[in-house]
C-alpha cells in the first residue's frame, strides 16, 4: 500500500530525509546533468528531486497516485502537481521526454500496467529514471523511512520488469550507502561517504537508480506483410465443386477452374 503523502513530506522535512534527498539529488544530476529543452514528469513522490529542473526544463509536472494523496508543490509558485490513477494516467501519448519515478513502483499493486502507462506517455527515444529500494540494504528494513515500505527489488528483478515493459536499462547507480541513522558520524551531506560506498560497497546501496530507454519496434508494412503471405503455399488444395469456388480458385491461382456452362439443361 502507498504511504500517505503527509508522512512522505514529514520524512523529507527531517534531518535524515534532507540528507537522503541531497544524496539522491546528486545521483539524479549525475545521470541527467542538463535537461534544457526537455519536458519532465515526476511520478510517485518525486518532488524532492524535481526542484533543480524547474528553471531548466521547458515543463515540469509532478503526478501522485490517488492512494498516496497529493501535496501542493512548489511552495510559493503555481501548483505543478496533480492526482492520478497509476494505470490510467490523464496524459496524452508521447507527452514527456523524461519521467522520474520515486516512491512509486515498490507500493504499486499493478506494476506491469503502471510501467506500460509510463511507456505510453514517453516520447520516442524518451528515458525513464527509476528510484527503487534495494532489497539488500538496511534502508529497506527501516520502516521509519519511506524506503522500508512496500517491496524492495534486486537489480535482476528491476531488469526483468523493465524489459517486459519494453524498456532497455542503460545506466545503473546506487545511493544511500550510509545507514538510516541520525548519528553525528552519518549526519550532514555525506558526499564523501557516498563516493566511498559506491566504489567499495555498491551492492549495499539503499536504493537503485536505473535509467532506461523506451524501446520502439518498427512495424512491418502492410504491403510487405501481404507479399509474405502470398508466398506461402497451402499443403492441401481444395477441389472446386461449384461456381463460387471456381471464381475463388481463379482469383487465388490455386488451380484450373472447371468449365461452367451458362446454358440451361434441355428439358426432356
Amino acid at each position: 500500500m502507498h504511504l500517505d503523502v503527509i508522512d512522505m513530506h514529514a520524512f523529507y522535512s527531517s534531518r535524515l530525509g534532507q540528507t537522503a534527498a541531497a544524496a539522491l539529488q546528486r545521483e539524479v544530476r549525475a545521470i541527467w546533468p542538463n535537461l534544457s529543452g526537455y519536458s519532465v514528469l515526476g511520478l510517485g513522490y518525486a518532488t524532492p528531486f524535481l526542484t533543480p529542473f524547474l528553471g531548466e526544463a521547458i515543463r515540469v509536472v509532478g503526478a501522485m497516485p490517488a492512494r498516496q494523496g497529493v501535496i501542493y508543490w512548489p511552495a510559493g509558485g503555481a501548483a505543478l502537481t496533480m492526482l492520478v490513477d497509476e494505470v490510467e494516467l490523464p496524459l496524452p501519448d508521447a507527452a514527456f521526454d523524461r519521467v522520474l519515478v520515486a516512491h512509486y513502483l515498490e507500493t504499486s499493486e499493478h506494476i506491469r500496467p503502471a510501467l506500460r502507462e509510463i511507456w505510453r506517455i514517453l516520447a520516442p527515444g524518451g528515458k525513464l529514471l527509476l528510484i527503487a529500494p534495494n532489497r539488500n540494504s538496511l534502508w529497506a528494513r527501516r520502516e521509519s523511512t519511506p524506503f522500508g515500505h512496500g517491496r524492495p527489488f534486486s537489480r535482476l528483478q528491476l531488469t526483468s520488469l523493465l524489459r517486459d515493459a519494453m524498456f532497455t536499462p542503460e545506466c545503473w547507480r546506487g545511493a544511500l550507502h550510509m545507514p538510516p541513522l541520525l548519528l553525528p558520524l552519518f549526519s550532514g551531506r555525506g558526499g564523501g561517504r557516498e563516493i566511498f560506498g559506491s566504489s567499495f560497497l555498491p551492492r549495499l546501496a539503499g536504493v537503485h537508480l536505473v535509467e532506461a530507454r523506451k524501446q520502439i519496434y518498427a512495424p512491418i508494412p502492410a504491403v510487405e506483410a501481404a507479399g509474405r503471405r502470398r508466398q506461402r503455399s497451402p499443403v492441401l488444395r481444395p477441389v472446386p465443386t461449384g461456381p463460387a469456388t471456381a471464381r475463388f480458385c481463379r482469383a487465388a491461382g490455386t488451380g484450373p477452374a472447371p468449365q461452367i456452362s451458362s446454358r440451361r439443361p434441355e428439358s426432356d
